[in-house]
């Protein structure tokens, strides 16, 4: 799919690969509607990022979701392209997940998206189809210590994305996933966890190869938006090896 003058719905657009993606859809001519909780921050990367607009909602918070989405439809008259990107981590052994903290988990990685998707796709269905992208997790490719209840939430995406896909097919709205390596971002610094813990995406890797940028994990999600694939790994390797 060419991107220029679509309309595409980001959330978590304020940070990190929500960012990085923010700037790379607007260098190739996309209408962004740019999501995340802080306004203050969305409205000035609106002002930055021609053809774009700010709409702040909480993605854990389902009628904010379905509002915000409503919000795009009518200033912009369509949604092309839905990316679910916002999202948190966890980092603690399953004994010590706070159950409380872990709903709220599930209803920003989980439910949020859904609820997106659910909005968008009969916009999507009556205007001859569209794109859905989810941001996964390398972490589902694997069964890491401290990281069941994160990868948890990210496995049941992955589930809901592409059984999505299958049951839209026939529409041409096409879902995809994105699955990123250790990727450097502030993602790290506000991961849910019981005790202290590294802040630094490299801490993470465990001897693999270094971080990604940002911006590498954006040049993904382009490539997955004009390919329609159903899925797009970091690393090739990750596909083959991270068991």
């Amino acid at each position: 799919m060419d991107i220029n003058k679509k309309v595409i719905v980001l959330t978590g657009a304020s940070a990190g690969i929500g960012l990085a993606t923010a700037k790379l859809l607007a260098a190739q001519g996309a209408t962004l509607a740019l999501s995340a909780r802080s306004t203050d921050t969305l409205e000035t990367l609106a002002k930055e990022l021609a053809g774009s607009a700010a709409f702040p909602a909480d993605m854990s918070d389902e009628h904010a979701v379905r509002e915000m989405i409503e919000q795009v439809r009518n200033k912009f008259g369509r949604i092309d392209i839905l990316i679910n990107n916002a999202g948190r981590g966890m980092h603690c052994p399953l004994e010590a997940i706070d159950i409380t903290e872990y709903r709220k988990l599930l209803d920003l990685n989980v439910i949020g998206p859904l609820v997106a998707m659910q909005t968008v796709i009969p916009i999507m269905r009556k205007q001859g189809g569209g794109t859905i992208v989810n941001i996964s997790s390398g972490t589902t490719l694997m069964y890491a210590p401290g990281l069941s209840g994160y990868s948890a939430t990210k496995r049941a995406l992955n589930g809901l994305s592409l059984t999505a896909r299958n049951e839209l097919a026939k529409e041409h709205i096409h879902v995809s996933v994105v699955y990123p390596y250790v990727t450097k971002s502030d993602f790290y610094k506000n991961l849910i966890s019981p005790g202290s813990k590294p802040e630094h995406a490299d801490d993470y890797t465990a001897g693999r190869a270094p971080a990604d940028t940002s911006e590498y994990v954006a040049e993904l999600i382009l490539d997955v938006i004009k390919t329609g694939a159903p899925e797009i790994f970091a690393h090739e390797w990750m596909n083959r090896s991270m068991k």
